[in-house]
């Protein structure tokens, strides 16, 4: 196992369990404990976590934010369950318009999106300001890129021509991905450049579907995009529970569990 796949499944088993020990590591990843303690450095140096005594902790933090290749790993088999449910919300004879946000998440829904319609004929309208996500369909079906300063961490096209652009549509469906979802603070995301954007995209679209793993829950990134009410549908591989199940119904948002 390459360093990076092992960094990427410490990365999982912080977000499962919230803290581990360089021994559970050593027996989890068959290698030495110095090994997994310059893994830890690596992942502590990137923001990712915080190492105490024996082992590490998860980093809770408003403004930490993966690179999108980073992201790709984490939580990898909940993201594919998600994004096989958000996609089965689509009618398979749909041919409205679907604005698909910057994202793993839906980055995985896209793919779900060219395989099925790819080459058919018939395809819905897709725009995205994702360049990653253009580039992957564009060889299926035809694909909208919104244009703006495209942020390397990301692969999203964002600033005040990204925002404008979106505020001249009104696409039926958008899939949305968020840092944070909490009962209190609503939707949240680290970049304020980005969570311009995703502010745009809720305002615009009819329909707003949010992609969250429960990772996701009861967190507060460092900006609020969207109140709970401006959502439609929130699609995760749990149920939330607590006060953000409460809020959700509250909010008339249905839920939807892979």
């Amino acid at each position: 196992m390459f360093a990076r796949e092992r960094q990427q499944r410490i990365a999982e088993l912080l977000t499962e369990r919230s803290s581990v020990t360089v021994t559970e590591l050593v027996d989890e990843l068959d290698v030495t404990g110095e090994t997994i303690r310059r893994d830890l450095a690596a992942l502590e140096r990137g923001g990712r976590l915080d190492r105490v005594h024996g082992g590490a902790v998860l980093r809770h933090s408003s403004t930490a934010e993966q690179p999108l290749d980073q992201r790709g790993g984490s939580n990898q088999t909940a993201k594919l369950a998600i994004a096989d449910a958000a996609a089965a919300l689509i009618p398979t004879d749909f041919t409205g318009s679907i604005l698909i946000d910057a994202g793993s998440s839906t980055a995985a829904l896209a793919r779900l999106i060219g395989e099925r319609w790819g080459h058919t004929g018939s395809a819905p309208t897709i725009i995205t300001h994702a360049a990653p996500i253009a580039a992957q369909l564009s060889s299926l079906i035809p694909v909208h890129l919104i244009g703006g300063r495209v942020r390397g961490l990301t692969g999203a096209a964002v600033g005040s021509d990204t925002v404008a652009a979106v505020r001249t549509l009104r696409p039926d469906l958008a899939f949305v991905g968020v840092n944070g979802l909490s009962a209190t603070f609503g939707l949240s995301t680290p970049d304020p450049e980005e969570a311009a954007v995703k502010s745009a995209i809720v305002d615009a679209a009819r329909e707003t579907v949010v992609l969250a793993d429960a990772s996701k829950f009861d967190e507060e990134s460092l900006i609020s995009f969207a109140p709970l009410s401006a959502v439609g549908t929130v699609v995760s591989d749990r149920a939330p529970s607590g006060a953000l199940a409460d809020a959700l119904a509250a909010a008339g948002v249905e839920g939807v569990t892979a």
